[in-house]
């Protein structure tokens, strides 16, 4: 597996454009695809966005051969009309395919409660579908028009040793935790596969990517994780789910290092847990915590707030197994050694909390179960 450059475009049959003007953007995504099979997954807030409903619709009558976004107003608790309106942004982009709106996937992010400016969409739809193109600019162009408050562009793509390209952007900074917060994320792939082991890869990528992301514990109404694939090369399922774990999980870290007012990442790993569910409640517990956010900001080294955290996680602990050892400026401290407390490692501990990105591993000592999550530290901002 490589890196290569162009974003979502890397991948062949994607073209893209994006436009941003304020806090209004507008962005086109068109997948011409040899064998189409499209996938998705939703926020979990009760409180659902417009977009999401529709495109949720849509997915359970076919799959999208493009997707329309917004940034700037969410469209969310917006009623009737708020349906109404994606149903609109979704006829725009259908007339210019030739398509129906029920092809179409309709996003939105910005401020929950307003109403979508239709005029500005309307008047920017034509300047954005006309240039529309394959070049890494038009991905770029892409993530810059759905970003809100994000400070960091977030894209990825890499090619795989069978020659299978997948990409994908993302924008989020805010609202997020626990399962993918104000967070939309749109991933290609040129691969063939079904809808069905489509639907699986991505389920487990999100599961283990934006699902362990925590910024400050709020769940937006429009998270929405959307996988096309354009069916242009064959690939195993395993060989395909390696390479989407790795963009999910590259652009999961991208949000939580873009957390609102962050200037750290934080990455938690536990590892000998009981069972999955238990790494993956004490790693959250870990990036959640305001006590171990605002010692990493202030390089304050209070060790025992991680060891804390993972203690009333809900996940089993056994204080007499547990190791703990933080990484960061090519320096590392054991702070806790299968229970037992190692002196003496105070003044590495705050000069590793002094780097923009600190790794927290957490040994249970219990089982052979682990988890990964990440978020960023708590600052005045």
């Amino acid at each position: 597996m490589k890196h290569v450059e162009g974003g979502i475009c890397a991948v062949r049959g994607v073209k893209a454009k994006g436009i941003k003007q304020g806090k209004n953007g507008l962005a086109i995504m068109v997948a011409d695809a040899r064998e189409l099979a499209t996938s998705g997954v939703f926020t979990r807030n009760k409180v659902i966005a417009a977009p999401l409903i529709i495109t949720r619709e849509a997915l359970s009558k076919g799959d999208l051969k493009a997707i329309i976004a917004n940034s700037g107003c969410a469209n969310a608790f917006t009623g009737e009309k708020g349906i109404e309106d994606a149903r609109w942004m979704a006829g725009l982009l259908s007339k210019k395919l030739k398509c129906s709106p029920e092809e179409i996937g309709v996003a939105s992010t910005g401020v929950i409660g307003r109403y979508l400016d239709k005029t500005w969409l309307a008047g920017h739809l034509d300047e954005v579908y006309d240039q529309i193109s394959s070049s890494k600019e038009a991905s770029s162009a892409c993530v810059r028009a759905i970003m809100t408050t994000d400070t960091l562009m977030k894209e990825v793509a890499v090619e795989l040793d069978n020659g299978v390209r997948i990409a994908g952007i993302a924008k989020g900074s805010g609202m997020i935790e626990p399962n993918m917060g104000t967070m939309l994320a749109f991933l290609f792939t040129d691969a063939t596969l079904s809808r069905n082991a489509l639907d699986a890869c991505l389920r487990k990528a999100v599961d283990k990517s934006f699902n362990m992301v925590v910024v400050d514990g709020d769940t937006s109404t429009n998270d929405m994780a959307l996988l096309t694939a354009t069916g242009y090369r064959d690939c195993d399922e395993k060989t395909f789910q390696d390479g989407l774990d790795h963009v999910c999980i590259s652009l999961a870290k991208m949000i939580a290092k873009d957390g609102e007012g962050a200037t750290r990442l934080i990455e938690a790993r536990v590892s000998g847990a009981r069972t999955e569910g238990d790494a993956r409640a004490a790693a959250k517990a870990i990036v959640r915590s305001p006590l171990v956010k605002t010692a990493i900001y202030g390089k304050d080294p209070n060790w025992g707030r991680v060891v804390a955290a993972a203690g009333y996680s809900g996940a089993e602990v056994d204080q007499d197994r547990i190791s703990l050892k933080f990484t960061g400026n090519n320096k590392e401290a054991v702070l806790v050694d299968s229970g037992m407390i190692v002196e003496g490692k105070l003044e590495i501990l705050k000069s590793i909390m002094d780097s923009r990105e600190i790794l927290i591993e957490v040994e249970l000592g219990i089982g052979e179960n682990s988890a990964t999550a990440w978020g960023c530290d708590l600052t005045y901002d």
